[in-house]
């Protein structure tokens, strides 16, 4: 039996492959577990519109997270909070404050993927993201004292 393999089976093949296998192994695992589809020339060429249209979202995907990193690494702002005499935040600046004033700049990033050491000092603090694609620009956040 040939079988057009739609996901990486190890020990087997990679997905796009047209494989020959035993009847009982190609119905009963792989196609039944959604791992294969039986192969045909039809099948074939869906598989590989499909495997080109997801190549090319994921390029267009990467090429919007490098905007976005050139945007970010050329992005400075200052945030204002409350000092106290000795020159010490009155709590510390939090990632919820910068997602904030990322948002304000007209950036959005979620909380969870801005990567900073806490701040709890007035001065210029180096602060990253993670945007994906392996890219993890940096910024500058000045805090000032209100």
């Amino acid at each position: 039996m040939k079988v057009l393999l739609i996901r990486d089976v190890k020990n087997l093949g990679k997905a796009g492959d047209i494989k020959e296998v035993k009847d009982g192994y190609g119905q009963n695992f792989l196609i039944s577990k959604g791992y294969a589809k039986a192969a045909s020339d039809a099948s074939a060429r869906q598989f590989q519109t499909q495997e080109k249209r997801r190549q090319e979202a994921q390029e267009a995907e990467m090429e919007r997270a490098k905007e976005l990193a050139g945007k970010l690494e050329r992005l400075s702002f200052k945030i204002v909070k409350k000092v106290g005499a000795n020159g010490s935040l009155f709590g510390a600046l939090k990632k919820e404050d910068v997602a904030e004033a990322l948002r304000a700049n007209g950036v959005e990033i979620d909380k969870r993927n801005i990567e900073m050491d806490t701040i709890k000092a007035v001065g210029n603090y180096e602060v990253g993201a993670k945007i994906g694609f392996g890219l993890h620009p940096k910024f500058t956040v000045e805090v000032v004292s209100e």
